[in-house]
């Protein structure tokens, strides 16, 4: 090691040290005590400054780094603990109404209509939900839409960005062609279409059949909720986007989209009013996190209902993002020791991923049903891998909007022998003590024999996906066979045939649990998540130890190419705006 690299290290460690006591520094100011709830208050839920996660995290706020570095990161709220503080405060007398502002809303389709059912059932128990928007998205219009009145600002330049949903599929293709990578793709499901992406430069007929279908599917459901909230048609909804009538605050009160259009102070003296004070200075408002800090129940409880989330891409490994095979394993097999868990839900909202990953899952699952039961609750994504390790649960609730199904494998194998030849201009000579020591190599395409193995590995993979099925679902396996070939399903479709039991959120898994186990009394079980999520200075040195970041979609393919590897997962992401 030369001496510029040993004070290269030296250097770094150093900064590092610094910058790791200054975060410390920060984390340790967040906090603990409990926030106060006012009396005659108002709760404030600005969706800028709240993500609503699968589950609650300690963070929000400014983490100060040195002295000179600042992060202004959104407060992060579990579905559950947002449904629970919204049923406190509905009951709560020092509660007047919400306050809900969506401009900034950004979730997943699924976590954003449970939410938006939460909201729907504080106004059910009496409460008033008064919406804001300046520039409304699909997403944050969908969420204003549940309440009872829809105020928007009146000002020249309020955009609107209401235009339905949209899924875009990329292909790289002609991208690699030019680069003389040739990616060899082996699937079975006509529909499996992840591949595609690297393998052709436009979508199947299949791939095109099955996308529409699930973009339609969605908006269904999306567009009939709002029109429901609004009073007005599904068509008339339609007819103002597709006919691009959203153009200014007027047009969405001539749609009756909106009840009313306030500038920001004529929005305070509105707020002061409902609040039945003189001026807006006296409002007092509250966080909906505060909120919940403040009312969070601290169950004595015995007995527990586990809630284990799969949140994120199933990976090999240990890692602590995602949901690394290892990790999770052992966390299912903590909770299959602890004599006081009486029933499991199983929170999937997981694309999929690795194959042999998922197996582990499985199998720790398959151990943990002979002893408890489990009741799998689906959120955004309950497709490929996330559906391969939940399907034999012995209760499935999905959202209608959940991307579920897509019951198919794929492999991909890069050829690079091109670019090394004609890009590069290096020659590589193998010398292999069998014939097919270089199969793997990258440096050469499968011949016709290892393509046929790579198949034959492919083709056990997917039997067994099926046979999994069958029997997790009482189908026979030519029926499951119809409906899998990598196809991806909404929520609402796969009840149709028989992938799931029951539409319903996480409460009503919850709620279903309690019952198998014994007692439908919620109040008597303690309600406890796996894993648990990571501290604030957790999350912060999963950063500079390389968390993921969000990268270009082309980059992020090339890397995903880097080494073979067999995959049950979602050929794509949907969210809206």
């Amino acid at each position: 090691m030369t001496l510029a690299v040993i004070c290269g290290v030296l250097i770094t460690s150093i900064i590092c040290t610094i910058f790791c006591f200054s975060v410390i520094g920060s984390v340790a100011s967040f906090g603990t005590a409990r926030p106060s709830v006012p009396k005659d208050a108002v709760l404030k839920i600005d969706m800028s400054r709240l993500s609503i996660t699968e589950q609650t995290a300690e963070s929000g706020g400014i983490v100060s780094i040195g002295t000179s570095i600042s992060i202004d990161t959104p407060e992060q709220l579990g579905l559950l603990d947002a449904a629970e503080a919204l049923e406190k405060a509905a009951q709560d007398p020092c509660i007047k109404y919400a306050f809900l502002k969506v401009d900034g809303t950004s979730a997943g389709i699924s976590t954003l209509r449970e939410f938006r059912k939460s909201l729907e059932n504080f106004r059910a128990a009496g409460k008033a939900v008064i919406a804001y928007t300046e520039s409304p998205s699909t997403g944050s219009y969908y969420l204003a839409s549940a309440a009872d009145k829809v105020y928007m600002s009146p000002h020249l330049g309020t955009s609107s960005y209401i235009t339905g949903i949209s899924a875009r599929l990329t292909f790289l293709k002609d991208l690699l062609d030019k680069l003389g990578v040739n990616v060899q793709l082996i699937r079975h499901g006509k529909y499996k279409s992840a591949g595609e992406m690297y393998s052709r430069n436009s979508a199947s007929p299949e791939n095109m059949d099955q996308t529409r279908s699930m973009v339609n599917s969605l908006w269904e459901t999306l567009s009939g909720e709002i029109a429901e909230s609004r009073s007005i048609s599904v068509e008339e909804l339609n007819a103002a986007i597709d006919g691009l009538r959203l153009v200014g605050p007027e047009d969405f009160l001539e749609c009756r989209l909106a009840d009313e259009l306030l500038t920001r102070e004529e929005l305070r003296h509105k707020l002061a009013d409902l609040a039945v004070v003189e001026d807006f200075k006296d409002v007092k408002m509250i966080g909906l996190k505060d909120y919940w800090l403040a009312r969070a129940s601290k169950k004595t409880v015995k007995d527990k209902i586990a809630i284990i989330y799969a949140d994120g891409e199933i990976i090999d490994g240990d890692a602590v993002q995602e949901v690394a095979g290892d990790r999770f394993a052992r966390e299912i097999a903590k909770v299959r020791a602890d004599s006081s868990v009486k029933a499991v839900v199983l929170r999937v909202n997981s694309p999929g991923g690795s194959v042999l990953a998922s197996e582990k899952i499985k199998a720790e699952l398959d151990l943990l049903k002979a002893d408890k039961p489990i009741v799998a609750s689906y959120g955004d994504y309950a497709a490929s891998g996330g559906y391969w390790i939940s399907n034999n649960a012995d209760y499935i609730f999905s959202n209608p909007t959940t991307l579920t199904g897509s019951i198919g494998v794929f492999a991909m194998v890069p050829d690079f022998s091109k670019t090394i030849k004609d890009v590069a201009h290096v020659t590589v000579t193998p010398v292999n003590s069998n014939e097919h020591g270089d199969m793997f190599s990258l440096t050469r395409p499968f011949d016709e024999r290892e393509y046929e193995f790579m198949k034959s590995s492919i083709e056990r993979v997917y039997d067994k996906f099926v046979s999994m099925v069958s029997a997790g679902r009482s189908m026979e396996p030519a029926e499951v066979d119809e409906i899998a070939q990598g196809r991806v399903w909404t929520g609402s479709q796969a009840l149709e045939i028989g992938l799931v039991d029951e539409l319903g959120t996480l409460q009503d898994a919850i709620a279903y649990a309690a019952r198998v186990a014994g007692n439908e009394d919620l109040s008597a079980w303690k309600i406890v998540g796996y894993p648990a999520p990571e501290t604030p200075f957790e999350q912060i040195l999963s950063q500079i130890s390389g968390g993921r970041e969000d990268e270009d979609v082309i980059l992020a393919g090339l890397k995903n190419l880097a080494e073979p590897k067999t995959v049950a997962r979602l050929p794509y992401e949907i969210s809206f705006r």
